[in-house]
């Protein structure tokens, strides 16, 4: 379902009458909406995604200005829409999250914990550095894994990164597992997360070579 999140970080919708999840809205207003990270490791379950869970209801008629301009800042289609008297905005009053991160990372967010939660410095940059960092970094992302998490695996991939750390899913001959790694410090960007991963790997390999020693 298209949506746009509002400053608390409430999921807008503009939906239809005649459509079924609508109407079914009208006789019971619990809903939930799944969140999923664009899929970048060729596994969809190392993938991080969140199950929104709430209460649904029109938007009070002194808000739908505002509203309708949040939504239509992330679905500039929409505007095609607006006119037609069968459509309506929604948002979802958050109960509860279930977030999962990736293998062996999950667990329930309370809604207050939710809505105090800012957004992630590099939510906008983490698909471009999951990218770059499985498709030319392999070599160091196992370096990290065998410094950092303890395992010796064949094969780590990157699958979601964040201002405290990243996930890696690790496999080594059938057995697959997600681990997580902390960075050093919270970083602020993706600038700044960049000098992490060097430093971090600088780190590691030097570890590596006093142990060979």
């Amino acid at each position: 379902m298209p949506y746009a999140a509002d400053q608390h970080g409430r999921p807008v919708f503009f939906i239809s009458s005649m459509a079924m999840h609508t109407q079914n809205l009208g006789q019971d207003p619990r809903a939930s909406l799944l969140v999923a990270q664009p899929e970048v490791t060729g596994d969809p379950l190392g993938a991080a995604r969140m199950t929104i869970v709430g209460s649904a209801s029109q938007a009070p008629a002194e808000e739908i200005g505002e509203v309708r301009d949040l939504y239509l800042s992330r679905h500039e289609d929409a505007k095609f829409w607006q006119d037609y008297t069968d459509f309506a905005y929604y948002r979802l009053a958050i109960q509860g999250v279930y977030f999962i991160g990736g293998f062996g990372v999950m667990g329930w967010i309370s809604a207050g914990d939710y809505e105090a939660a800012r957004p992630d410095p590099l939510a906008e940059a983490a698909a471009d550095i999951v990218q770059h960092m499985n498709a030319d970094h392999a070599e160091a992302l196992r370096l990290l894994a065998r410094h950092y998490a303890g395992d010796d695996p064949d094969e780590a991939k990157l699958t979601a990164v964040d201002r405290l750390g990243f996930n890696l899913r690790l496999k080594s001959g059938d057995r697959v597992h997600g681990r997580r790694v902390t960075f050093p410090r919270e970083v602020t960007g993706p600038d700044e997360a960049r000098g992490i991963f060097v430093e971090m790997v600088r780190q590691a390999r030097l570890a590596l070579g006093r142990r060979m020693l």
